[in-house]
């Protein structure tokens, strides 16, 4: 475990023990170290008082935004290390942070407000492993437990709720049943929690490698957030293509995409607007017609309601818009068709419309999954047209706006409706993508006008 730590990390504790206080690495970094995985953060608790801290580390880059809650963030060697005075959290009046905190000289204090078993572990150089509350049995178990009574952790800060969900998503997790039936009971705690940190906590749930099991078991918690979701949650779809409600479905879709964030929200929304779509005919048989339209629209709502940045918001809603966009094409006519939409779309999210169309067919039923070997034929090709330099933008066209100057045409709207008119040219087999032929072609086109 030792060997894992970086030696800013070491170095820090080794400052703080030397000079008569006592420094722990905590959280998340000893958890992470016990499953031999690499923290993405170091913090330390120790007795040192936050003085004495910018003391031990007087002529070191330090930020003191922390210095109300007892933590003062040191910088060395670009790694970011925060330390924290052991305390004990006073009220919380707002379900989400302490009105005020005291510092305490026991490390078992400091363990005791923290939020889960799993991350109420602490490490010393010499002195090993302090875990007062099981986390190492936890963490062998596979469990998320809160320390102490699970509804009184949840309802001094509601964000934890969330947390429990996302740790038991990206870690593939249970969670204890005592801390999963407090977590459902108070779920309308959330409401106090900020929409920034909810979308957060949701995106790295939504990219955990257990987000089916999650989302299907958890689903009115994440309700409280996006209720949309509750319409989703058992709807029968009425139809041969499907074995799953609508929910259930989305949630397949999410675990069989990437864990990228855009395509697992795209994922997750991509049905949103079902419920308000679906038909009965004659038959018994379940339609959506439009419902990718819907879907978009909603999603757009939904994103913005969590205040995701508008980037997101506009690829998310049109991955979404484009989910039942049909894409099998003969083989005469697909190259032609993967120019387009690499055009369209541009390469990153082009891969992303196919990722989301293969999770969509793989979570239909078992006999109607056929798309995913589309969308894999698709993106061979797209690969290999990108790998040959093919021109799919105006970025790889042969003719740029200087070499149209040059034939005496004035900069302006009119000369990038031209270069658009070469670009699709070109995307329909109708242009080389080579320079004298193309500027032959636009000197044609202009002479036309």
């Amino acid at each position: 475990m030792k060997e894992m730590i970086p030696r800013p990390a070491l170095a820090a504790l080794k400052q703080l023990n030397t000079a008569g206080n006592e420094a722990f690495l905590v959280g998340g970094c000893v958890r992470d170290l016990l499953m031999g995985r690499t923290p993405g953060d170091f913090d330390i608790t120790t007795s040192a008082t936050p003085a004495q801290v910018e003391a031990v580390f007087a002529g070191e880059r330090i930020i003191e935004t922390g210095l109300r809650h007892g933590t003062v963030t040191v910088l060395r060697e670009g790694l970011p290390l925060e330390i924290t005075t052991y305390r004990r959290d006073l009220s919380y009046s707002d379900h989400r942070h302490p009105d005020a905190v005291c510092f305490t000289p026991r490390l078992e204090d400091d363990l005791a407000r923290r939020d889960f078993t799993v991350n109420a572990m602490a490490w010393h150089p010499d002195l090993g492993l302090v875990d007062c509350f099981n986390g190492q049995a936890d963490l062998k178990n596979r469990v998320i437990r809160c320390v102490g009574e699970p509804e009184r952790r949840f309802d001094e800060d509601a964000l934890r709720i969330l947390r429990a969900l996302r740790f038991a998503s990206t870690l593939d997790f249970s969670i204890h049943p005592d801390t999963a039936a407090a977590a459902l009971a108070q779920r309308q705690l959330l409401e106090h929690v900020s929409r920034e940190r909810i979308a957060a906590e949701l995106t790295k749930l939504l990219c955990g490698p257990a987000v089916e099991r999650v989302v299907n078991g958890y689903w009115p918690i994440l309700a409280v957030p996006v209720p949309e979701l509750r319409a989703m949650a058992g709807l029968d779809q009425r139809s041969k293509y499907h074995c799953y409600d609508v929910l259930a479905h989305s949630a397949a879709a999410c675990a069989a995409v990437r864990p990228d964030r855009l395509t697992r929200w795209s994922a997750l929304l991509h049905d949103v607007g079902k419920p308000a779509c679906f038909t009965l005919d004659a038959a018994g048989t379940g339609h959506f017609y439009g419902h990718a339209k819907v879907s978009a629209r909603m999603a757009e709502e939904i994103l913005t309601r969590l205040r995701f940045d508008k980037d997101t918001i506009r690829r998310v809603t049109q991955l979404t818009a484009l989910h039942d966009y049909p894409i099998d094409p003969p083989e005469e006519s697909a190259e032609k068709a993967v120019k387009k939409l690499l055009n369209r779309l541009g390469e990153a999210d082009f891969f992303r419309l196919l990722d989301l169309k293969r999770g969509d067919s793989l979570a239909h039923a078992p006999a109607y999954r056929g798309r995913a070997a589309v969308c894999d034929r698709l993106e061979a090709l797209a690969r290999e047209l990108i790998a040959r330099d093919q021109c799919v933008s105006l970025k790889t066209l042969a003719v740029k706006g200087g070499d149209l100057l040059a034939l005496g045409m004035a900069p302006g709207p009119a000369m990038g409706r031209l270069l658009d008119q070469l670009l699709e040219a070109v995307l329909n087999g109708e242009a080389e993508n080579q320079r004298e032929a193309l500027l032959a072609l636009a000197k044609q086109l202009t002479i036309d006008r």
